[in-house]
């Protein structure tokens, strides 16, 4: 290890606490200090390069160091890098506004800017409530469905179901309740948990403001997949029930799910949508909370303290932010990035047939450019995801598994030939680590 390294990990150490990290664990996993990255590789000190085969927590699309993004946020940067967008505006934003409005479910004509994943879900909970609340009705409920992750802020939090993220804070917790998520990606499935909505909707839809879920891939809940049936089915029930229902598509947006959005595999529109993670191309914090005129509608009138939804975040509508999202969207314009995902998810699907044979393999789920390959018979405090995460690295490769789901979600960039690096490296460390000798 270099000097450089070496001196960077103990500073680091001594000041940062780092995120979805017990610190401890660093006594003996060494922190991995990186220098550059380029296309899907990271680079660190040493001149080693890591695969970056999650997207860098699902948020890269076009690849580290894009040339073009690069240059739209440097030319943006000499002319406005940031200004307040109460009683003010700017071009990056109306741009990028006219854009999603364009590309986005029918339904949805007004953008609201908000700057993480975590803030576009609280704008959007608090909208919904306070949307019956100026129509004389207080519904102080939220449904979601079981094993959903929706952020970790409190309201995020209280809509989530992933134990180990919420059973610490549940004092603190608006309230919720959840309804089943279909097991698994069949019809069937699909139409059993929707006569589950339907069953709480007769009984609770007058104190339920919205059903807010994450479309066809749960992400943190083990990359859990299930049919775009549900969300039809979901639409027609809340519509029919005055409950509103949120589509959160901060991980599955832009093309992660084989369309450029989850709810383009319907014909249906949500009342809201948040959109962040791959909408600047994994460069900058940036979030939006999309709408219909009926929900802005309610909020247009004479000035009303109460009637008005007073909500901001310094960094609303960054216009640096916004340059680097209209520079990912020039870029899916300018190429058929959903054709080619579709051939590399295909390739992906052949490719891993092979963990099949494993017995330790539960099952194998895939939609559009995510795979995920979920392990069994290992308890929690085996710890086999960290196990194959550590194989990994030392040979290139960026996994960060969810448990024991190992999963892929590769910027589109990548090659047959980094897709091929990427799978061997799994299926050996499954190979080596999860099963036994």
């Amino acid at each position: 290890m270099t000097n450089k390294n070496s001196e960077m990990m103990q500073r680091d150490l001594e000041v940062i606490w780092h995120p979805c990290t017990q610190m401890k664990d660093h006594e003996t996993l060494p922190l991995i200090p990186i220098k550059s990255g380029k296309g899907v590789y990271l680079y660190d000190f040493e001149g080693n390069s890591y695969l970056d085969a999650v997207s860098s927590w699902w948020v890269n699309l076009f690849g580290h160091a894009n040339p073009l993004i690069n240059a739209k946020i440097k030319s943006q940067v000499d002319t406005l890098e940031h200004v307040l967008l109460a009683g003010f505006t700017h071009e990056p934003a109306i741009e990028l506004a006219h854009k999603l409005v364009e590309i986005t479910p029918s339904a949805l004509k007004k953008v609201f800017y908000v700057d993480n994943g975590s803030s576009a879900v609280e704008a959007a909970l608090k909208m919904s409530y306070h949307y019956h609340l100026n129509g004389g009705k207080r519904k102080p409920l939220f449904l979601s469905l079981t094993n959903s992750y929706h952020g970790e802020t409190i309201g995020a939090l209280s809509v989530g179901d992933v134990a180990l993220y919420k059973e610490t804070y549940e004092p603190l917790l608006i309230s919720n309740m959840q309804v089943p998520v279909p097991k698994d990606q069949t019809l069937l499935a699909a139409n059993e948990a929707l006569k589950v909505l339907e069953e709480v909707l007769i009984d609770k839809s007058e104190e339920i403001a919205a059903l807010i879920l994450e479309p066809l891939i749960q992400g943190a809940g083990g990359m859990h997949m299930y049919h775009p049936a549900y969300l039809t089915g979901a639409r027609v029930l809340t519509a029919q029930y005055n409950v509103h229902l949120i589509a959160d598509e901060i991980m599955t947006g832009f093309g992660r799910t084989g369309k450029m959005f989850a709810f383009d595999h319907t014909e249906v529109s949500p009342d809201f949508m948040t959109l962040s993670k791959g909408l600047t191309g994994g460069y900058l914090p940036l979030s939006v909370v999309m709408t219909s005129d009926d929900v802005y509608n309610a909020f247009y009138c004479d000035y009303n303290d109460y009637k008005a939804f007073l909500h901001s975040h310094s960094y609303t509508g960054n216009p640096l932010a916004c340059a680097a999202a209209l520079a990912t969207f020039e870029i899916f314009e300018a190429s058929d990035v959903l054709g080619e995902n579709t051939k590399k998810a295909a390739y992906i699907q052949e490719k891993i047939q092979k963990f099949k044979q494993f017995s330790q393999v539960k099952e194998i789920r895939q939609q559009g450019m995510v795979t995920a390959i979920e392990l069994k018979g290992y308890d929690t405090k085996e710890r086999i995801g960290l196990k194959i995460y550590e194989y990994a690295l030392t040979q290139g490769v960026l996994l960060r598994p969810l448990g024991p789901v190992i999963y892929f979600m590769p910027p589109y960039v990548i090659s047959y030939e980094e897709i091929d690096s990427m799978i061997e490296v799994a299926y050996e460390g499954i190979r080596r680590l999860a099963l036994p000798l």
